[in-house]
Order: C-alpha cells, then structure tokens, then sequence
C-alpha cells in the first residue's frame, strides 16, 4: 500500500524555503538545508525576537531600486554622460573661450559665461534643428525639424530593428551595409525600369526590396547552419562583395546607370513607385515611416507573442538548451538572418523611394547599416527601445547640422557624442560607479547560512 498523497501534490510546505532553482543551479554550496541561526547577541548587536518577521520594503522602495538597477536607467545616463562629454568639447573648441581662458585667475566669470555661452548655444541649436525652431514665424515652419528628425530616424529605425532581432537569437549581423546595398539596387532598379500603376508600382519595389536584403543576409545565416561560419566574418566580407558588385553595375550601361550618362548613378525613380509625402510637399516626411512603425510592431509580436519568437529567444539565451529541447536551432539561424535581412532591406528601401527619389549611387547607405548598430545597443535590443534610440539619432543627424551652421560647431562632435554613447552603454558598471547605482546582481546572491555548528564556535 502506498503512502497517502499530500492533496496539493508537489507544493512546498510552509516551513521550507522558497529556492530560486537558477541561483541552486549556479551555486550549489549557497543554500543550506539547515535553518539560519539565530544571530548572537553581543555589543551594538540587537537581538530579533523568535518569530518577529522583517517588514518587507515599501512599493516605492521596490519601484525605485528596480528603476536604479534596470538596463533602462543606464541607457538614459549613458546619453546624459556623452553630452555631458561633448559639452567640454564643445567648450574647449570654441574661440571665445579659448580667448578668457587667458586671464581666467584675473577674471574668471568671463570664462565661465563664454564657456555657458558656447554650450547652451550648441545644444539649443541641436534642439532647434531637430525638435522644434522658435525663430520661425508660424508652427508649419516650427514643426519642419522634427519632420526632419523622423525622416532621418526611418532608415535608422528599420536597420536597428534588423540587428537588434540578430542579437536576440545570439547572432551579430553586421553586414547591414551589403543588405541595405542590394536591398536599394533591386528596388530601384524596379522602380525605374517598369511602368506600373501606382500603388502597385511601389509595392512591387517594396517587396523587390525586402527580398534582396533578406535573401543577401540569408547568405550568412545558411553558411552559418550549415558549416558554422562566424556571421561576423561572412557578413563582413559580403558588404565589399555588395558594394563593389552594386559599383560595377553603376558603372555599367543598361543596368543601374543612367542611359546617356558616364556617372555612377542611376535614372530617378519614376512617381509610382515614390513613397508618398505624410504632411505634404513642403515637408520630407514620408511613407517609409509608416513603415518603420508598423515593422516595429511586427518585431514586437514576434518576439513577444509568437512561438517563433520563443524559439528566437530560447536559441539566443543557450544554444545548446534549445536543441535538447527539440528547437532546430540551424533553422532559427536562417529565419533569424532571413529576418534581419529583411528590416535591413527596408532601410534601403525607404532611402531610394522616398529620401532620395532622383536617383542613388553606391554610397546610399550613408553609414546607416553601422549606426544600426549603435541604435541597437542603444535600445538594447528591444523593438520599441530600438524606436526611440532610432528617433534619438535620428535628432542628432538633423540638429547636427542646424548646430555647425548657427554656432560653428564641428559636426565631428556629433558623431563623438554617438561613439560615447555606444562606449557608455558597453560599460554598465562604469556608469553605476559613476552615478553610485546598486549592482542587480546583489538582489540574485543568495544569504550564505552558517551553520549551527560555527556559530556556537
């Protein structure tokens, strides 16, 4: 006869302890099967009654110091701290301060007002040209920066969504440039080399577009699954096989370049296939924003909502776990890259049908397949994190050069300012110590509990 069954089946009594498995799981010597003892009394030392139980922190206590110790707040500080940088720089390349720096000990308040004169010059310049400008005289030409900033933030948002879904499934795709490269030149060369009606004219370069990207970095993700090639090294190498392929079909006539021109350039898209204007010709905002916003949404469900996304994610935390588990992790590799390449794709895409529409040439990326990246670590890898750092940057290219023409200031700057950004952000402990956070790692040690025997030793 067997032993009668406790009604709650495997359920812990109240008189053991809760165990967290992965801390029992990483430190098996930290959990005692022993109960704590008591602590001994002695001088300054207090005695806790038996069986008093500690109060347990407030809400806001909890809300706080799950705010100090989350990887949001080190994104936010870590911004703080890059344009706190590029204040100091700022200051110590302007003219005038470099000037009362001279007699800063006979007259210091002259250094201190050009050196406040300099940076809240330069930073209200950036906000001007990137948010909002009051200098103008209705808000149709106020609001034009901040159309500016999401017409810049478009393409950013998309290659960042592309690299921050790689780095989920534990993959760094860093071939954004050739994706972006082949996505542009297949959508353009749909473009303009057929006559369709409009809407669809635009969605067959659209789709055109997305499939050369995604099928460019499902390069990667094959040679990956298949023979283990490092997608580092194979993405890398496929941005100079995409731009010196997308060069020579530039250069040669009856493919991408224009007829009746020896530049590298190719014909100006035709208006079907143009993304359309959100707010009017008078703005540059268009269409691919949309876009952007609705592929974030797509993100989001997939890696949050859908069995794909669980087994992006299984295969991204431990490999090895997902394929006991009976994940095809080779697979998920493919999708991810097929995935990625895909986003990516419609950054090109957006620049050659709706930024710029009058034709492209090799250099259309614009460095954006890289700064993807960075708006990636930015959001750290979140669909709607990865939006905002896309918007952030987005700011920074258009009041960059509102900020070099009002105050003279290198845009240079602007890309130190992103570079920290990136530095910050791959350091977290530096920015706790910097600020004085609490490491989240404390909460996960678990108490140590000594035994009977040493304590009464």
């Amino acid at each position: 006869m067997s032993d009668p069954q406790d009604p709650r089946g495997d359920a812990p009594r109240a008189d053991e302890p809760d165990l967290d498995i992965d801390v029992v799981l990483e430190e098996p010597g930290a959990v005692s099967e022993e109960p704590a003892a008591a602590p001994v009394a002695g001088p300054g030392v207090t005695p806790t009654p038996e069986g008093a139980e500690v109060p347990p922190p407030s809400r806001w206590h909890t809300t706080l110091r799950d705010i100090a110790t989350g990887n949001a707040i080190i994104s936010v500080l870590a911004v703080l701290l890059a344009l706190l940088v590029g204040a100091i720089m700022i200051a110590f390349t302007d003219e005038r301060v470099q000037e009362t720096s001279v007699y800063f000990f006979a007259r210091p308040t002259d250094t201190l007002i050009a050196v406040w004169d300099s940076v809240s010059g330069a930073y209200s310049a950036l906000f001007q040209g990137a948010v909002y400008n009051f200098r103008r005289d209705n808000f149709i030409d106020g609001i034009r920066p901040l159309t500016e900033t999401l017409t810049f933030a478009t393409p950013l948002i998309a290659g960042g969504l592309g690299v921050a879904l790689a780095f989920r499934v534990g993959m760094f795709n860093i071939g954004g440039r050739g994706q972006m490269l082949i996505a542009a030149s297949v959508a353009g060369w749909l473009a303009f080399g057929f006559d369709l009606p409009w809407g669809i004219h635009m969605l067959v370069a659209l789709v055109g577009g997305l499939v050369g990207g995604a099928l460019w970095a499902g390069i990667a993700g094959v040679l990956k699954a298949r023979t283990g090639a490092h997608e580092v090294i194979v993405t890398i190498m496929l941005n100079y096989v995409a731009f010196y392929l997308v060069s020579w079909l530039l250069r040669t006539p009856g493919l991408l370049q224009a007829p009746g021109s020896s530049n590298p350039k190719t014909p100006a898209m035709k208006e079907t296939a143009v993304f359309p204007a959100l707010l009017g010709d008078q703005y540059n905002l268009h269409f691919g924003f949309i876009l952007a916003v609705i592929a974030t949404v797509v993100v989001w469900w997939i890696l949050s909502r859908s069995s794909l996304g669980f087994k992006f994610r299984a295969v991204g935390i431990n490999p090895n776990a997902a394929r006991v588990a009976g994940i095809n992790v080779k697979g998920m590799y493919v999708y991810a890259m097929l995935i990625s390449g895909a986003l990516l794709g419609l950054a090109g895409v957006s620049q050659v049908l709706g930024t710029v529409t009058s034709g492209f040439t090799a250099g259309i990326d614009a460095g954006i397949g890289f700064d993807a990246i960075t708006v990636a670590l930015l959001g750290r890898s979140t669909p709607w994190g990865t939006f905002a750092a896309g918007i952030l940057f987005g700011a920074f290219k258009a009041g960059g050069f509102a900020m070099q023409a009002a105050e003279g200031v290198p845009i240079e700057i602007v890309l130190v300012v992103q570079s920290l950004i990136v530095l910050f952000i791959a350091a977290p402990p530096l920015v706790r110590t910097i600020f004085r956070l609490p490491d989240p790692d404390r909460r996960k040690r678990p108490t140590r509990v000594t035994p009977k025997e040493v304590v009464a030793k």
